[in-house]
């Protein structure tokens, strides 16, 4: 019987060898395990990601003036998202604890596309980045507004979890590209939580494949 190439089998062709050796989550017999990163330079990373929660204009109005019996959606959105942010390692198997030295998770209220908008920007010093501690803010503080209002309105909508922005060190930045709906400046007065003053300028993870470019 002609073996699959499957974890176990024992049996594997050069290609998948050669992808094995250069893969920093399997082991040789494809078993996941975190990567080895004692000599990766410690550097500082910045992350920031995006979410909103979609949902019906009286809906919007009742998070707004309080009224949606379950007390501030925006705060416990935020804080919820500041919790996440530190239990990332805990919640996605593969990624390793850091250390974060600033966090900043803002909910807002967008009259315009009936929404509430939340944005997270995470800091660390060390081997990796911070990209997931971002997204994993972002989600977390969109599904609580989810919870909070689900009685007033079920069929809201979690979406538009994404990356926005990353750098490390002094390699060159990562920048999500604006949509022409993007384009407008966030409202003002927007809200704070969980916020630890950093000591270092900002800087994060670069996003994406390929080889990483030092700004000139």
């Amino acid at each position: 019987m002609p073996n699959d190439g499957r974890p176990g089998d024992g049996v594997f062709d050069e290609g998948s060898r050669a992808e094995r050796r250069r893969a920093t989550h399997f082991d040789r017999t494809r078993r996941p395990h975190m990567a080895e990163t004692t000599d990766w330079p410690v550097m500082p990373h910045h992350a920031v990601a995006e979410a909103e929660v979609a949902m019906a204009q009286e809906t919007l109005s009742a998070i707004v003036d309080g009224s949606t019996g379950k007390g501030d959606v925006l705060s416990v959105a935020e804080l919820a998202g500041v919790v996440a942010a530190k239990r990332t390692d805990e919640l996605i198997p593969l990624i390793h604890p850091t250390a974060l030295t600033q966090l900043l998770v803002n909910a807002v209220p967008d009259r315009a596309a009936s929404a509430v908008r939340i944005r997270a920007e995470v800091t660390a010093v060390g081997p990796v980045g911070v990209e997931m501690e971002a997204l994993t803010a972002a989600s977390v503080a969109a599904l609580t507004v989810y919870d909070m209002i689900r009685d007033i309105e079920p069929g809201a909508s979690v979406r538009a979890v994404r990356l926005m922005y990353s750098t490390a060190g002094d390699y060159e930045p990562w920048q999500r590209p604006a949509a022409p709906a993007e384009a407008s400046r966030a409202p003002k007065g927007a809200r704070v939580a969980g916020r630890i003053t950093p000591t270092f300028p900002r800087g994060g993870q670069p996003y994406g494949p390929g080889p990483r470019k030092r700004n000139p």
